[in-house]
């Protein structure tokens, strides 16, 4: 049987059998892949809730959201990367949950301190570099500005979320004065001006533009899983350190979901957002996607399994992404950073 169609929990599965609510939930998405087809027809096969998808951008749901105002029919609001829900939360566009649950299952640092929304992947944003060509790569965020690597750094534009978040952390971390010293020396160490997404930068790399470059976990799995074109060819080129591993560990990117403060489905939502982090469900979302999971005992997928485990950054708190996002994006400015 399909693991994602096997029995829940008996918490999980007490709270989805038979429900006593609406039977559909309105789900604002701006998560595109065909692996979640089979995750949420599961999940209506065991509860009987259909489930009506919405996708686009994540800014354009939340305008959306805001539009439709009280009569919005969005139940739940999912999206990638913690600056982007936190800028949902500040919108008001979420709402206070109670799920034991989803408290029992996500690690702290991983939920919402206010329950407003709960990681469901995880994707570490690490360094990468050329075996060849680097013999002591960085190893650390703070490495990245060593003069000893100009010119080698690949990594994207300031406007680019994780980018944005991964600024915040170092904010918090180190305060407003050494982070602009770092975003400066990034900038001095770059190889090109910032451009693509993070699979265009482990290109460089291959392409031999840059040495060094900064990306998300999940694109390098990617390349590892399916054909890439100017990645996977050459892709045993590529070598990986996790950053910060004795220190405040690694920057993570999670893939997180809350329920919308209009939801007209609210029961439903919660019970959503419960299958998603059950054992069985966290072994699709993530996996077929090549990303860590939130919940601990769910088995990593072969190709996220070849890079490892590693120690994330428990230690930020992730409501610093949203409270340093308009002094990270200034720092950006000042530095030059594109």
């Amino acid at each position: 049987m399909n693991p994602i169609k096997a029995a829940l929990s008996t918490t999980a599965l007490i709270a989805l059998t038979a429900p006593a609510f609406a039977q559909e939930v309105n789900l604002y998405s701006s998560r595109h892949y065909d692996s979640d087809d089979a995750l949420y027809a599961a999940f209506t096969e065991k509860t009987g809730i259909t489930i009506n998808r919405i996708e686009a951008k994540a800014d354009e749901l939340m305008a959306r959201m805001e539009a439709e105002g009280a009569n919005s029919p969005a139940d739940v609001f999912m999206t990638v990367d913690v600056g982007r829900i936190s800028r949902a939360e500040e919108r008001g566009l979420l709402q206070p949950f109670a799920s034991d649950v989803i408290e029992t299952s996500v690690p702290a640092h991983l939920r919402d301190d206010e329950n407003l929304w709960t990681g469901l992947s995880q994707r570490a944003r690490i360094i990468f570099y050329s075996k060849d060509r680097v013999e002591n790569p960085p190893r650390t965020y703070e490495d990245l500005a060593d003069p000893a690597y100009e010119g080698q750094v690949c990594i994207r534009s300031s406007s680019n979320i994780y980018n944005q978040s991964l600024m915040a952390s170092i904010i918090e971390t180190h305060g407003e004065d050494l982070a602009r010293d770092w975003a400066e020396g990034i900038v001095a160490n770059m190889a090109r001006p910032p451009q693509g997404g993070d699979t265009d930068q482990l290109r460089g790399i291959v392409s031999g533009e840059c040495d060094i470059a900064v990306a998300n976990t999940y694109y390098y799995a990617r390349g590892l899983a399916r054909h890439v074109d100017g990645l996977t060819d050459d892709i045993d080129s590529i070598g990986w350190a996790w950053p910060n591993q004795s220190g405040r560990g690694a920057h993570v990117n999670l893939a997180a979901a809350g329920i919308a403060t209009n939801a007209p489905n609210r029961d439903a939502a919660t019970a959503l957002l419960e299958y998603l982090v059950s054992q069985e469900a966290q072994a699709q979302f993530a996996n077929a996607n090549n990303e860590y999971p939130v919940v601990s005992g769910v088995p990593i997928g072969e190709h996220v399994a070849t890079m490892g485990l590693f120690i994330p950054d428990n230690d930020t708190p992730t409501a610093s992404f949203k409270t340093h996002a308009t002094t990270a994006q200034t720092i950006f400015n000042e530095v030059g950073w594109d």
